[in-house]
């Protein structure tokens, strides 16, 4: 594998974030989103234009996206729940979008009010705003291997929502494990289901930590093919509406592990780590 790369992925400042007790001010935000991209991280999700009535912590997505600006290769994305969202965040200057909808019904219908063809059909308007402001649209499949009130979610479930995303335009789709229960064998099986109806291309890993397998679930997601994985530096938050997904996969232990099999990162470690203790002293302490 070595000579061989990844991608990955910053989603801390927003999914990291969004699920933290302890408020962070905005300006620490925007310091956070700094010194990622020092450290090496190209592809960085900066905040989420939703309701702060649902996720308070993102509140300040104008500030934020608009206080990020722009950086010579370094992409700032957006979580858009829809097409108000979506112009908010493209008038603040993001350069990517991301919408998100699940493979369970029951958690589409708790987190988003709305059935995933229902979800998929809210998209539409985000694409065509997408196209016209030339910004490319990751597509978030949630509950990619376990429902908190399905259980056990099939591959197939999976791989047909993936189909959807890609036939509406969306240039990624993330797969994730948003229970962080998933286990190799069935990371596998869930990724050869969405490998039959997308390339693994347009394919990315989204695992959280909860069970302390997401470092070999993302092995089984390489070894199929998959090249974009989501990290949230010091492994801050997980999702408000998943009880028990606590836990994102640390970005650091996510370069580390690429980079003990010789595969490149891009990432500065040292500055990264760095990075991942200033940040956790400001969200264990509220220090502003």
């Amino acid at each position: 594998m070595a000579g061989d790369s990844v991608i990955i992925v910053e989603v801390g400042p927003r999914d990291g974030l969004q699920n933290e007790k302890v408020q962070v001010a905005t300006q620490d935000k925007l310091a956070l989103i700094g010194q990622l991209a020092d450290a090496g991280l190209s592809h960085i999700e900066a905040t989420a234009f939703v309701s702060p009535r649902w996720v308070p912590q993102m509140a300040d997505h104008d500030a934020v996206m608009r206080g990020a600006g722009r950086r010579p290769g370094v992409t700032y994305s957006a979580l858009v729940p829809n097409e108000k969202g979506a112009e908010a965040a493209l008038a603040a200057g993001a350069r990517a979008l991301a919408v998100f909808t699940a493979a369970s019904e029951s958690f589409c219908r708790k987190n988003t009010n709305c059935s995933i063809a229902e979800s998929i059909e809210r998209f539409r308007s985000v694409m065509v705003l997408a196209e016209r402001a030339g910004v490319p649209v990751r597509g978030y499949v949630s509950c990619a291997l376990d429902c908190p009130y399905e259980g056990e979610v099939t591959p197939e479930a999976v791989a047909a929502v993936a189909a959807d995303l890609l036939a509406l335009g969306c240039n990624e789709i993330a797969l994730s494990d948003t229970l962080g229960r998933g286990t190799p064998e069935r990371t596998a099986a869930m990724v050869e289901a969405a490998l039959r109806r997308a390339p693994a291309t347009m394919l990315a890993g989204h695992f959280h930590d909860t069970s302390g397998r997401a470092i070999a679930n993302v092995a089984a997601a390489w070894e199929l093919g998959l090249r974009v994985f989501d990290g949230s530096v010091s492994g801050l938050g997980g999702c408000p509406y998943a009880p028990g997904a606590a836990g994102n996969l640390a970005t650091e232990r996510l370069v580390a592990h690429f980079e003990t099999k010789g595969i490149a990162t891009g990432i500065d470690r040292a500055r990264l780590d760095a990075v991942a203790e200033w940040i956790a002293a400001r969200t264990a302490s509220g220090a502003q």
